[in-house]
């Protein structure tokens, strides 16, 4: 299969199949004849994966990992089960940091509802973002 029946089979671009193939993720064989990459079944599955793998927020060095360890015959799944795990932990973080913007963003739209609008003065650009940024949590 070449690049552009891979990529609409699996509803991906073309250049997203080059690009996995350029970072050593894909390594389709090249035609003698003219020079075209094919990809084998082999490497659809693996391009499946990484798609899967992408969906759950695995990074490319995670996938290069878990090729890895495959590739060596090693399960993969320990290493699949701690990465998740981190990424869950970080997502988890970053959910939590959101909903806290996401309140003082509340609190900033509830304060500003009845102030003016000003021009810049002084060292003043938006007295709305200075007196918000000054007034305690």
């Amino acid at each position: 299969m070449h690049v552009r029946q891979l990529a609409k089979m699996l509803g991906v671009s073309p250049d997203t199949v080059r690009y996995y193939t350029r970072i050593g993720l894909l390594e389709p064989q090249k035609s003698i004849e003219n020079g075209y990459k094919f990809y084998s079944p082999n490497e659809q599955n693996r391009l499946r994966f990484i798609l899967s793998a992408r969906d759950l927020s695995f990074s490319v060095d995670d996938i290069k990992q878990i090729f890895h360890k495959a590739d060596e015959g090693e399960s993969p799944c320990p290493t699949v089960r701690r990465l998740i795990d981190n990424r869950l932990h970080e997502t988890e973080q970053r959910f939590q940091d959101t909903l806290r913007l996401r309140a003082r963003m509340h609190t900033a739209v509830e304060n500003w509802g009845g102030k003016p609008d000003k021009k810049p003065s002084g060292n003043v650009i938006c007295h709305l973002i200075d007196e918000f940024t000054k007034t305690p949590e």
